[in-house]
């Protein structure tokens, strides 16, 4: 139903009637937005929340006198439960990168805007903050060890609890006061936007535009950074993660001077709350509200969360245990396996033909071998296969293997990072000689071995003519 008192708001500011009026896609909040089609055609707004809604009000119109990219809002009503704004257009910068979310490959023209969204965070954060009152600010004026721990419990009821995970809950809470007092170090008189993630940037004529800051406070400027960079379903890869980073520093250098290691490591800190909190959001709106856009972004979260600890926290044990115990859960770790990555490497003879690709994806790399000096052609290596010691010292003495190696490996190596970034699973090299005994088999296995150790993939070796088969398990 469409509530009433927008109608009339419209017509009191406009002198007219709207043409049409269209409910839009509703976000996580209770607020409902409606498009106002007529002259002009404007976005209104009907919020439960009062106190809410004047948070966004104050902040709002503070940060228009203050020249920043936010929709200004037009009229309200007196209770401030309705209020009109300016139509910034239907492009979330969500959908504007859906292509590179959907690849993990970006396009230049879905990097700049990802680059001009973080050259203006600083002065959202900086230049946004001075003369703020922050007690407009809703639920909380700052960012302090209440709303910390309410974010942290957030995720122990809602989420952690709700895997039916058992946990020691005094040792956790401790874990969480460490937490707290880690995140506080860092505390600065800045206005930390809260929820800063691509749902929440509008792209207008190529430029981004800033939406639903109501909930922003007083707050450190990591936690924004932590918030865009490590969306769940944003898909980052991470060299563009780091550049992206790299454009935050620049740009927040016009502000104050930055320690890039200290930044580093504290930021560390604030995207593993971050995930936490983001997991707690999920867990209410999609395992209790039944809505099946947070159910769907769980497994992404959680994939940040397995990345985040391979590099320990030593600063909380117990939730670090309790995490990674989180990850490896059925629910989640069947998800996992159903897009982890598989390497089948192959020995061949050319002579009985290419090896076929079972998965149907056309292949992959086959490299062929027979260029390289043959121990084959001496008498004393016949006996012997590409496993066996005496090929082995002939083929890294006496040939080009090494050489051909260097390169089959970077060739293999930069679709293995590729295919892992875009959730590919699976991937086939084959290396083929003249009789598949010596120099394909030495290739394969030690192309099957590297990978295994440098990413950590699941590789199912075959030797096709020697009749071996190895799995090398995923790490």
């Amino acid at each position: 139903m469409i509530p009433h008192e927008l109608t009339q708001l419209y017509a009191a500011y406009t002198g007219g009637q709207p043409e049409t009026i269209d409910e839009l896609p509703s976000s996580g909040s209770a607020r409902r937005y409606f498009r106002l089609t007529g002259s002009p055609t404007l976005i209104g707004v009907a919020g439960t929340s009062i106190e809410e809604n004047n948070a966004f009000l104050y902040m709002a119109k503070h940060f228009k006198e203050k020249g920043l990219p936010v929709p200004q809002v037009l009229t309200q009503s007196k209770d401030h439960a309705f209020y009109l704004q300016e139509d910034l257009g239907n492009t979330l910068l969500f959908d504007a990168i859906e292509k590179g979310r959907k690849t993990s490959v970006f396009d230049e023209q879905e990097k700049e805007l990802l680059r001009k969204t973080m050259r203006l965070l600083p002065a959202v954060q900086f230049a946004g903050a001075e003369g703020m009152d922050f007690s407009h600010c809703y639920p909380q004026a700052d960012f302090n060890s209440r709303s910390i721990l309410w974010d942290l419990n957030y995720f122990k009821y809602c989420f952690l609890k709700a895997t039916g995970m058992e946990f020691l809950e005094d040792k956790l809470e401790d874990d969480f006061q460490k937490m707290s007092d880690v995140l506080l170090r860092s505390s600065s008189a800045t206005f930390m936007y809260r929820d800063f993630q691509s749902r929440n940037v509008m792209i207008k004529e190529g430029e981004p535009w800033f939406i639903d800051f109501q909930g922003g406070r007083k707050g450190p400027v990591y936690y924004d950074v932590a918030s865009f960079l490590w969306q769940a379903k944003a898909s980052y890869p991470e060299s563009l993660r780091s550049e992206l980073l790299q454009e935050y520093i620049h740009s927040l250098r016009k502000y104050q001077p930055v320690d890039e290691d200290y930044f580093h490591a504290q930021l560390r800190h604030f995207v593993l709350f971050r995930t936490m909190q983001v997991l707690g959001a999920y867990g209410f709106r999609g395992y209790f509200e039944k809505k099946p856009h947070f159910i769907q972004s769980v497994p992404f979260a959680i994939e940040n969360l397995r990345r985040l600890l391979q590099e320990p926290y030593p600063e909380y044990p117990y939730l670090c245990e309790v995490l990674t115990r989180l990850t490896c859960l059925t629910q989640f770790s069947d998800d996992l396996q159903k897009r982890r990555l598989t390497v089948k490497v192959t020995s061949f003879a050319y002579k009985k033909g290419i090896p076929d690709d079972p998965t149907g994806n056309g292949g992959g790399f086959v490299f062929d071998c027979r260029a390289v000096n043959n121990p084959g052609k001496y008498e004393r290596y016949k006996p012997f296969n590409g496993l066996d010691e005496p090929v082995i010292r002939f083929l890294e003495e006496e040939s080009e293997m090494s050489e051909f190696l260097t390169h089959a490996f970077a060739l293999t190596e930069a679709s293995v990072k590729r295919y892992m970034e875009r959730g590919f699973t699976n991937l086939a090299v084959c290396f083929g000689c003249t009789g598949g005994q010596h120099r394909s088999v030495y290739a394969a296995q030690h192309l099957a071995e590297h990978l295994n150790q440098k990413f950590g993939v699941q590789v199912h070796l075959m030797h096709r003519e020697q009749n071996i088969e190895q799995t090398f398990n995923a790490r």
